[in-house]
């Protein structure tokens, strides 16, 4: 795997051949002989933007009728601090929330517990109950604008949580709209950030889209990331077949409760990176589109045009980032949103330059939005749908990277299946040695990566971090205190006992978290409940 494509020259310095991540070779000229050799087919490959398999976008008039919509993954210290930095990048134009949570959040724990310590609202927002959802969201127009929440072992509490917010600030549940991120399988895979029994926490994931489909019609109840399976070792077309692949699963596991996929399939999303060669990703989205669109029509049976579109977030990748030279890291930020303009993508956000070192400062945040909006708004992205369709090149290797996006979900198919695969630990050791190769590359110089080991200076740059602050934890804390200070302790334990019965019944959990969440249960009371009934996932051997 690398994220930059491998070049071999002669003695000469002559580029002899090219070599995509994704494995597709590529030729230095392309003509109409090209499109003959693949069986290019301009109705099925290709067809008018907003029309199926929807290679060339999802609407009919792409950015001329609707730009899209900026999400800067944000969130740090207390909810305070992350409400006061929402509305910043709100009033400098983000059209939409994308919320980071801390590592003891994400984990299950309350700030308090002996495990948080040091971490509390370290790299996102801490959150140990309503009360928290309630400061952080004050002022936020939750019918106006989305939130994307990005967590997944605790996501059917973040779920129930943010629905009983807006309840709180008395907006119509069947009017907001949110997106957590809530893919455990991704996670076993890629960032380690798992609690529950792995079976248990897909069960989780049922209870959310199940829940959705009435209690939040306007919620996407997950958002599969293959983001983070690329961040770890998946090369372009692993990336997007092991992502539909999981989004699969999720699907299985909710038509078996009897529903039909036309139901709720069309109201999964995605988040999905771009870091690298600028053709291979383009290639990538617009062969993405087309076998996400088939993959729903031809399996699940769906139908309606709007439910067979590849929708989600394109964000410029962290691994693409480095910490020689950061400021180079803006540029490479530009080039990542250029990908997902040309692309086609709904909406995006950008890594800041700072990240390879610690989440964005104040000024990072707001350069990586602007970068954004200038694409959009300064240099003719608007202008046309798919600029680059009808080209020899992009159309060969959109067809050849369709072709490898559904070998790679065929040989797990092969294999049992995702699921069974992530259990026997069979895709963490293929990406774990990809992982290891990349880094090989990288300090070989196979894989060029400008300032780090080309054209590398030994000058150490001066770089302003968003810093933490210690006493994050102390206020944190102290407000929890309050909570159970003030909170009706009867109330409490009866809506726990209420969770816990209705874990270990088997009936869907999200309508008992959403009354746990208003008697201001905390997150690490309601991930207990869940640890106690399901018990903990159990980590294959990679190695």
């Amino acid at each position: 795997m690398s994220d930059v494509a491998r070049y071999v020259q002669n003695e000469k310095g002559e580029v002899t051949s090219v070599t995509y991540p994704s494995g597709i070779e590529v030729k230095a000229v392309y003509g109409p002989e090209d499109l003959e050799r693949i069986g290019f087919d301009y109705e099925q490959d290709l067809g008018a933007p907003g029309t199926y398999p929807f290679t060339r976008n999802n609407f009919p008039l792409g950015y001329r009728s609707r730009e899209w919509t900026t999400r800067q993954y944000a969130g740090f210290g207390t909810p305070k601090e992350t409400n006061e930095r929402w509305h910043m990048l709100l009033s400098a134009g983000q059209t939409g929330l994308n919320v980071a949570f801390d590592l003891p959040t994400q984990m299950g724990l309350d700030s308090d517990d002996p495990r948080a310590a040091g971490e509390v609202g370290r790299v996102g927002m801490a959150i140990d109950s309503l009360r928290d959802f309630e400061i952080a969201f004050e002022g936020i127009d939750m019918h106006r604008v989305g939130t994307g929440l990005t967590i997944n072992a605790v996501a059917s509490i973040m779920m129930a949580m943010y629905e009983a917010v807006a309840e709180k600030y008395g907006f119509d549940t069947g009017k907001i709209s949110c997106t957590p991120q809530n893919d455990i399988i991704k996670e076993v895979l890629g960032r380690g950030a798992w609690i529950y029994d792995l079976d248990s926490a897909v069960r989780l994931i049922g209870d959310t889209i199940e829940y959705a489909i009435t209690a939040q019609p306007r919620t996407y109840p997950t958002s599969i990331c293959g983001y983070h399976i690329r961040e770890s070792g998946a090369n372009s077309a692993q990336e997007m077949a092991y992502a539909f692949l999981i989004a699969n699963t999720y699907i299985d596991e909710v038509v078996k409760r009897g529903y039909d996929a036309k139901d709720f399939a069309g109201r999964i999303s995605y988040n999905l990176n771009i870091y690298g060669n600028l053709w291979e990703q383009v290639a990538k989205f617009r062969a993405g589109r087309k076998v996400w669109a088939r993959n729903l029509k031809e399996r699940y049976g769906v139908e309606k045009r709007s439910d067979l579109m590849l929708k989600g977030l394109f964000a410029g990748g962290g691994s693409g980032l480095m910490k020689a030279e950061p400021e180079n890291n803006i540029m490479r930020g530009a080039f990542y949103g250029l990908a997902a303009a040309l692309s086609g993508a709904q909406s995006t956000a950008l890594c800041s330059f700072d990240e390879a070192y610690s989440i964005p400062s104040p000024r990072a945040a707001l350069l990586s939005l602007r970068t954004l909006q200038i694409i959009m708004d300064e240099v003719g992205l608007r202008d046309t749908v798919d600029p680059l369709a009808g080209s020899y090149f992009i159309e060969t290797i959109t067809k050849e990277m369709e072709e490898k996006i559904l070998g790679e979900m065929k040989e797990i198919e092969d294999r049992g299946g995702m699921l069974e695969n992530v259990k026997n630990g069979y895709v963490g050791r293929k990406l774990s040695r990809q992982a290891y190769e990349w880094e090989i590359g990288i300090e070989r110089g196979e894989l060029i990566k400008v300032g780090v080991n080309k054209y590398a200076t030994a000058r150490e740059e001066e770089v302003e971090l968003h810093e933490y602050n210690e006493s994050w934890q102390d206020t944190q804390i102290a407000n929890l205190k309050e909570v159970r200070r003030t909170r009706d302790d009867k109330q409490v334990a009866e809506r726990l006992k209420a969770l816990t019965d209705v874990a270990r019944s088997g009936k869907n959990v999200m309508s008992a978290l959403k009354d746990a969440c208003l008697a201001y249960c905390t997150v690490g009371e309601m991930s207990d409940v869940f640890l106690e009934v399901f018990g903990p996932y159990k980590e294959p051997n990679v190695v």
